[in-house]
């Protein structure tokens, strides 16, 4: 079944809330309080050499907070429209899985190949990219399958050529994050096949 884009008639689901929830909080704690949202940096953005240090919980800690502006803006953009339709799809908590798993895989990622600091939701978001992805592929044979995947694939190749002109884009984590997402909704769709196969045998 394709992945639902959210409808803004339609009431958003609660991690969603959630999660969008606590970005804007942190955000604007921030801006109008910079010495907060400087302690909340030097604790929880994700250091390379402090996870290797055995600081883990930095690699989902840096999903929950932002740059700037445009950072925020184009990350709520994302989970506003994809967030709502896979968690309605999936159910609360195996959306908080998929969330948090791209997150982690995406520091993960970005860890492997960087020294410096990194903070940012864009693997949990790259993480629903992924997850639409598998959808549009699962279903390419039908007409909304093959519309759905030429729709990704434009948006995700603008997303992984963009750190080519802009500096300062952990691409690391983009795709750490897509890959998860991906692999993560793909299983979904086997287990429930599977489910539906052993529920015919019996």
């Amino acid at each position: 079944k394709l992945i639902e884009i959210s409808d803004s008639r339609k009431s958003l689901t609660p991690v969603t809330i959630f999660i969008m929830a606590s970005w804007l909080i942190v955000y604007i704690l921030g801006a109008f309080r910079p010495e907060f949202i400087q302690m909340i940096f030097e604790k929880f953005e994700l250091w390379p050499r402090d996870v290797e240090s055995g600081s883990w919980w930095l690699l989902a800690t840096t999903a929950f907070l932002h740059s700037g502006l445009m950072h925020i803006l184009f990350n709520m953009w994302a989970l506003y429209i994809l967030g709502p339709g896979i968690e309605r799809q999936v159910g609360s908590a195996p959306f908080a899985g998929l969330y948090l798993a791209s997150a982690l895989l995406g520091s993960v990622a970005y860890v492997a190949f960087n020294t410096g600091p990194a903070v940012g939701a864009s693997g949990a978001v790259f993480g629903l990219f992924g997850a639409w992805l598998a959808s549009a592929w699962k279903s390419r044979n039908s007409v909304a399958g093959r519309a759905q995947l030429q729709s990704i694939g434009v948006i995700l190749g603008i997303n992984l050529l963009l750190p080519l002109a802009v500096p300062r884009i952990a691409w690391e984590a983009h795709v750490g994050g897509l890959i998860a997402g991906f692999v993560i909704a793909f299983a979904w769709n086997r287990v429930a096949r599977d489910e539906r196969t052993r529920s015919v045998i019996a």
